[in-house]
């Protein structure tokens, strides 16, 4: 009988490491960006430095599988947690946080599978579905240090 292992779902912090088959990928420069206008379908919630958003996000308990859409910019360091339109205003002042709504683009890869040096989904939909955004009063709560409950009922990965 062959032994079987449940491959187990990487963590936020492991996503944003580049992996070798990415890095091969953009060696080869076959992957395209396209300008993406913030405000309409999400507000981008810049985080610097980016170690800070990922530990964000674990601490929030907020799976990477749920489909969350979540850039990574390897270059500035810096993550982008996309929250629904017109709510990002919970997190502004924040130290280390930039809110990309109305006005502002965000230069993304130009499909889910695109991956550039410079940007990195880290973290997208499935299955057709919509990215199921990130609640900008949590990551509000969870980026001020304050202890952050789930919703009931939300899954936990």
């Amino acid at each position: 009988m062959a032994n079987s292992r449940k491959r187990s779902t990487p963590t936020w912090h492991e996503l944003a490491q580049p992996s070798t088959g990415k890095q091969a990928r953009w060696v080869r420069g076959l992957n395209r960006t396209r300008w993406i206008p913030c405000g309409k379908d999400w507000d981008g919630v810049a985080i610097t430095p980016m170690e800070r958003g990922v530990d964000v996000l674990a601490a929030l308990r907020i799976g990477p599988r749920r489909g969350a859409l979540v850039l990574a910019d390897h270059l500035r360091g810096t993550l982008y947690v996309m929250v629904a339109p017109g709510s990002g205003d919970v997190l502004a002042g924040l130290p280390g946080v930039r809110v990309l709504s109305s006005g502002s683009e965000l230069l993304m890869p130009a499909t889910y599978d695109d991956s550039t040096a410079a940007a990195d989904l880290i973290s997208y939909p499935r299955g057709g579905e919509g990215p199921a955004l990130i609640p900008a009063d949590r990551l509000a709560q969870g980026l001020r240090g304050l202890p952050v409950e789930a919703p009931e009922g939300a899954p936990v990965s």
